[in-house]
């Protein structure tokens, strides 16, 4: 579709936004739906978000995603938070209603339709996930949701990892919460699945993992949503262990639908119905 002076904006804002593969999956689908709007990434370091809130509302941007390192951060700055957003603890959708931004989360939705897909079931699963950045605190809480039976949450900082365990356990006193440093990854082997939230093994980063999987059994589930490259350092290593792999290209396909319908009020199905010739696209 030709674009014009009635062009509409979207866009993602984060730091870093190299290498997103947000805009191929965005422009993909308005020109599959004939919707005339276009989405760009902008590069927003921490200390210019909410300039940069004001700005998106003086030039009318309709709608845009956030990804690290904003998803908390910017709650502050929004006029309205959506339930389960507020509830997960994380905003990475936003939508301008009349002036309003009014933010949402189709991360922790996004990570559990990946696991749908697949026919993977997490019910009275032991899940151990690394980070505990917005992502994480969408994920983790959309698992206790789901009936998981144990959630071990590792990182870098123990303190935010504490935390985002005490937000849990607040909301779910019947699952069982154990939290760590990462480099103590080797206590926690007896577990059904890994879902790394860290940047660790993001481009430019490609050589690292956040941990060895050469300790744990080869009959864990490894997701990495980092897709950036698609296939991360971590997968790499958990396929030659004959483990079972689910790439972060799944969940950000998923989200970016998802967003989609909120910014145009759509059903997923009806606006884009084939994801795996979605996802040949960016592969």
């Amino acid at each position: 579709m030709t674009k014009d002076w009635n062009t509409n904006i979207y866009c993602l804002i984060g730091d870093p936004i190299e290498k997103s593969l947000s805009p191929k999956i965005h422009n993909y689908i308005f020109e599959a739906n004939n919707i005339n709007s276009v989405y760009v990434c902008f590069n927003i370091n921490a200390k210019d978000l909410k300039s940069t809130l004001d700005s998106f509302k003086i030039l009318g941007i309709e709608g845009f995603n956030v990804t690290i390192p904003h998803k908390i951060k910017i709650m502050s700055y929004l006029d309205e938070i959506d339930d389960e957003a507020r509830y997960l603890g994380a905003v990475n959708t936003v939508k301008n209603v009349e002036g309003r931004f009014i933010g949402y989360n189709t991360d922790g939705l996004g990570f559990i339709k990946s696991l749908e897909d697949r026919n993977i079931d997490i019910i009275n699963k032991d899940i151990l996930i690394l980070g505990a950045g917005g992502a994480s605190h969408a994920i983790s809480t959309k698992l206790a949701l789901e009936g998981v039976n144990k959630i071990i949450i590792l990182n870098r900082t123990l303190s935010k990892g504490k935390k985002l365990a005490s937000e849990i356990h607040e909301k779910f006193d019947n699952v069982k919460l154990e939290c760590d440093t990462l480099d103590n990854f080797y206590k926690y082997l007896d577990i059904d699945m890994i879902v790394n939230c860290t940047t660790i093994g993001m481009y430019p980063d490609i050589d690292s993992s956040p941990v060895d999987l050469s300790m744990f059994n080869n009959d864990i589930i490894v997701y990495d949503i980092v897709y950036k490259p698609i296939k991360t350092k971590l997968l790499h290593m958990a396929e030659r262990m004959g483990m079972e792999t689910i790439e972060g290209i799944d969940m950000l396909i998923n989200q970016g639908l998802l967003s989609q319908k909120i910014w145009f009020n759509y059903e997923t199905d009806n606006l884009f119905k084939d994801v795996d010739e979605l996802k040949k696209l960016l592969i």
